[in-house]
């Protein structure tokens, strides 16, 4: 069953910083800056975790992983934008105002 993730994070070197991007952009989709929408099988997400381990630095860096549930059960209506919702993101059960 797969979970729906928040994951942020924030990256002090802009080196580290484009390289977890680049990850991140494997495990999700890209909601705004360091922001993305995952959704992960319990196997992708400890995948997802220990590639980014490799890239951040934990006295200098921080990442930030929010299990929102199940992704097609209350974590996909977990999620509202207010304003332009991003156009890569799927919106099923997402509320675009």
């Amino acid at each position: 069953m797969r979970r729906r993730y928040l994951v942020a994070y924030d990256v002090s070197d802009p080196k580290r910083l484009r390289k977890m991007f680049k990850t991140m952009r494997g495990y999700g989709d890209h909601l705004q800056y360091s922001v993305f929408m995952c959704d992960l099988t319990a196997q992708e997400k400890v995948l997802m975790l220990a590639a980014v381990t490799k890239v951040f630095h934990a006295k200098e860096d921080r990442v930030f992983v929010v299990d929102l549930g199940a992704s097609r059960a209350r974590g996909k209506d977990r999620v509202e934008f207010l304003g332009r919702a991003p156009e890569e993101f799927p919106v099923d059960g997402a509320v675009v105002v």
